[in-house]
């Protein structure tokens, strides 16, 4: 079966009508950004109903088999119309297509204060005490070794996708990928089903006194990692993050027992926006 992908956002614009009725807007677009259709219609007006009828109309002959979403207030809406036209409905933020469009529709609103992508989340909880490894530390690895070492492994929980992959980013394999090992010991795997459960999106520093590393996964949440207070191991994170700005945001989690090399728990390709 093909699967045709779509990707949708609603939400309020800094516009209104004739009547002072706040507007809001329905962008739609292909996931790989081929075409997008839009509609805006005063905010009384938004329900399930008007979008399912926009859906169809955007359309024209077939309908989408999924529609992917990346705002927690749009999601409600969204998969309530989607339902009615047997359409499912993907949370998450790998909207690439989609932010790219919003972004590009700013100069339309003439406000500079005006973030389309602006979402609130709530403040970072910290990782359950059970879950705690006994040590970690800032690595890096070629993209060749990313690919090569883990692409293909036989390791439980490996989350690599695609387009994600260095080589789709014009990265060659000598360059370098930055990332974090997390030393689990006996409590190694189910840190590991943890974290993949939580659906990990970016693996952030979060600034000195304390230090510390943020994982936001979801729409919207973040728990904190690990924090720190020394001088040494900040530097370490700023690097960490320098590093990531040369790749287009790219850089893994890794889960293992130990550091023998041998056993790994699991392991994520991550992307900061």
């Amino acid at each position: 079966m093909t699967i045709m992908l779509w990707q949708a956002d609603i939400s309020s614009r800094p516009q209104q009508n004739d009547r002072g009725e706040t507007l809001w807007e329905l962008v739609i677009c292909a996931a790989d950004g081929g075409w997008f259709h839009t509609a805006i219609c005063p905010q009384k007006q938004v329900n399930a109903e008007w979008i399912a009828a926009q859906i169809k109309l955007a359309a024209t002959d077939k309908l989408p088999t999924a529609i992917q979403v990346f705002r927690p207030q749009s999601l409600g809406l969204i998969q309530t119309a989607a339902q009615k036209l047997g359409i499912e409905v993907e949370a998450t933020r790998r909207t690439i297509a989609l932010k790219k469009l919003l972004q590009q529709q700013t100069q339309n609103y003439h406000n500079p204060n005006y973030q389309p992508l602006a979402i609130e989340s709530p403040p970072p909880q910290p990782i359950p005490d059970y879950l705690m490894g006994e040590k970690w530390q800032f690595v890096t690895l070629t993209a060749g070794q990313l690919v090569a070492d883990f692409a293909d492994r036989p390791i439980p929980i490996v989350s690599m996708p695609d387009y994600l992959l260095p080589p789709h980013w014009g990265l060659g394999a000598n360059v370098a990928i930055p990332g974090v090992i997390i030393y689990g010991a006996t409590q190694s795997m189910r840190l590991a089903r943890w974290i993949a459960d939580t659906e990990p999106v970016s693996l952030n520093y979060l600034g000195d006194d304390p230090g510390g590393l943020v994982l936001d996964v979801g729409l919207a949440d973040r728990w904190v990692m690990v924090t720190f207070n020394d001088a040494e191991v900040s530097q370490a994170a700023r690097l960490y993050e320098a590093r990531k700005r040369l790749v287009h945001g790219l850089h893994f989690l890794l889960v293992t027992p130990d550091d023998s090399g041998i056993t790994y728990s699991g392991i994520w390709l991550l992307q900061s926006s």
